[in-house]
């Protein structure tokens, strides 16, 4: 592979990267232009009728603001932390979603008494600038930087130099399996950068666990980032179980007690001076509302309990983060004000395949050596110009490193999740036929003499649904649940439901998603499995499993188009969250005039006949 000079790299990416911003800003004008609000709710990007609630400062001493949604409770909505909304004209940013009640951080000077009288108020997402503004900054840092770690760290990675590395012998983990062990080894020899590359079901936040358990052992306190709040979210949970002590900078997507404890908003709150700070706050606020005339004493008094304030603050702020063994926060959360000035020894990127390249540079401005943890054989970043795409905007950092320095890449071999079948045309397909499966689940499955994947054909034509939605085929989303029924009706509904054997319905189509939703509320015969059942797209399943997972295809026309079906690592991901049983539904002669799916179909009818032991070849 070529040398790349780092700094036109680095321009080349800011570059592509405002291509990528401007495109996505213009969609996001168009679409909320073009499409009505009720349009905008049925995508989630909407609450329409909102019931305003009570406005506080809460213990950041933000004004923030209680919305609840009142209509279209079922539609599944994307509003989470730190996203930035518009409530009527005021503009706001999520602080947190809790089912259908949302509290969202608002401009001092709102007139709350003024919405609370509005009729028919909505919230709607806005555009996100302050991700992208992030990521710029963070690219202009890493350009300008020079004699220090940055620098070093940016041109280590666009070169083929060898990573620096520690000498010590092995530690042993015997609750770990070889190739685990080994990337927990390689973590802390690392000197520069280590790469834990988990394929599905092969245990890479267990690695990751345990990666930092024994990092902080060296060390007093380590950064962990992902790309989203829900990997974030679950990487801070593990390591709370694991008896370490985490702080999550931001708040997380699922709001129960758990998850909340471990949050800075919840410890500040928390800490035995608060009370004492949130009196001093509630005094300035009261003193600054008087009309009374403001001379010097006002402002000497002003200035004194702000001050006293910020004296508190510091000394909170001082103990909570002195404390706390791992800082956990989004790459983008990263650049919290909190974070300044910070400096740390290891960062852990988790998912690091499915981030930008510019937003991993937000926290390694803070490190000294970097771990990133992912699979970029599965979700890559999204990416919507398609100019930037290709001029490799979506080329993570990971994947750059996998190709440049192969030896600091541990590939985790042994899965824990599937049948030996369901993973073996992955395995071929994606890892080089490297991956084994655990003896406890080579066999799994829910039937005797069943077979782990079947392909159902589907002869019916697709259809495109306004722009808003996309593609959806309904004689196929009615063929998909048919089967799923037969299946259930072969199992029994007792066994079903004492051993809530769990299934996942995916379609790469939103369209389909919603469709196949509906098409479930109306069958009676799915009323007692509701629970147990749920509908979403590849990405709503990242990280996931299920016991049964049923695959609508939606691609069936004469011309052969499968259109982002090509990414094929949606696909693994889609393949692989079946512990014992996948049921694919596509149309072959549609599907089959691109290799891989054509690999596919031959791969499933084999088994369904005569089991083919060679292994899979790519074309």
């Amino acid at each position: 592979m070529e040398e790349q000079n780092p700094i036109l790299s680095l321009q080349r990416q800011r570059f592509l990267l405002q291509l990528e911003y401007a495109a996505e800003k213009q969609t996001f004008t168009s679409k909320t232009e073009a499409f009505g609000l009720e349009r905008r709710a049925r995508r989630g990007d909407a609450w329409l009728n909102v019931k305003v609630g009570k406005s506080y400062f809460n213990s950041l001493n933000q004004r923030v603001l209680e919305l609840f949604r009142t209509q279209d409770q079922d539609i599944e909505h994307n509003f989470e932390f730190s996203r930035p909304v518009l409530i009527g004209r005021v503009t706001g940013t999520v602080s947190f979603v809790d089912g259908d009640r949302m509290v969202v951080v608002i401009p001092d000077s709102t007139d709350v008494a003024a919405l609370q009288a509005t009729e028919g108020l909505s919230v709607q997402l806005s555009f996100d600038e302050t991700s992208y503004r992030m990521m710029f900054d963070a690219l202009e840092r890493v350009m300008r930087a020079r004699g220090n770690r940055l620098a070093y760290l940016r041109d280590l990675f666009y070169s083929r130099q060898k990573a620096a590395t520690f000498t010590f012998g092995d530690i042993h983990f015997p609750w770990l399996n070889a190739t685990q062990e080994r990337a927990v080894n390689e973590v802390l020899r690392a000197k520069d950068v280590a790469v834990v590359h988990g394929p599905p079901g092969t245990g890479k936040t267990t690695t990751l666990v345990e990666a930092i358990h024994e990092t902080l052992r060296r060390e007093p306190q380590v950064l962990v980032c992902a790309q989203s709040n829900m990997a974030v979210d679950w990487i801070s949970e593990r390591l709370v179980d694991r008896g370490i002590n985490v702080l999550r900078i931001g708040n997380p997507v699922r709001v129960d007690d758990k998850m909340l404890s471990f949050t800075y908003e919840r410890r500040f709150e928390g800490h035995p001076d608060y009370p004492q700070l949130w009196a001093i706050r509630k005094a300035i606020r009261e003193l600054r509302s008087r009309k009374a005339r403001r001379d010097e004493r006002y402002h000497q008094k002003l200035d004194s309990l702000k001050g006293r304030a910020a004296e508190l603050e510091i000394r909170i702020n001082a103990e909570l983060f002195g404390e706390a063994r791992v800082i956990a926060s989004t790459l983008v959360g990263s650049a919290n004000r909190l974070l300044d000035g910070m400096k740390f020894t290891t960062l852990f990127i988790d998912e690091a395949a499915q981030a930008l390249e510019a937003a991993c540079w937000i926290p390694i401005r803070k490190a000294s050596r970097v771990v990133l943890a992912g699979d970029h054989c599965q979700l890559p970043p999204t990416i919507k110009n398609i100019v930037a795409l290709k001029g490799g905007l979506g080329k993570t950092l990971m994947e750059r490193i996998v190709e440049q320095k192969p030896e600091v890449v541990t590939l985790l071999r042994m899965q824990y999740r599937m049948n030996e079948e369901i993973m073996r045309f992955s395995s071929d397909w994606f890892y080089d036929g490297k991956m084994e499966c655990a003896p406890d689940v080579r066999y799994r499955g829910i039937l005797d003499f069943d077979v782990p994947i079947v392909w159902r054909d589907a002869d019916s034509q697709e259809a495109f649904v306004e722009t808003t939605f996309g593609r959806i085929n309904k004689e196929e989303a009615e063929l998909t649940l048919t089967t799923l029924e037969e299946y259930f009706t072969k199992i029994g509904k007792q066994r079903i439901l004492e051993e809530r054997i769990d299934v996942g319905i995916i379609s790469p189509y939103r369209a389909q998603v919603q469709y196949l939703r509906s098409l479930i509320k109306k069958r009676a015969f799915f009323k007692p499995y509701r629970q147990i059942i749920s509908v979403n797209t590849v990405d709503g399943f990242q990280g996931q499993e299920r016991d049964i997972i049923v695959i609508s295809l939606v691609r069936s026309n004469d011309e052969g188009q499968i259109g982002f079906l090509r990414d094929l690592r949606r696909m693994n991901v889609a393949i692989t969250r079946a512990r014992m049983k996948l049921i694919i539904l596509g149309h072959p002669q549609t599907l089959c005039q691109h290799p891989f799916y054509r690999k596919l179909h031959e791969y499933v009818e084999a088994l369904a006949g005569v089991e083919d032991e060679e292994p899979i070849q790519k074309e």
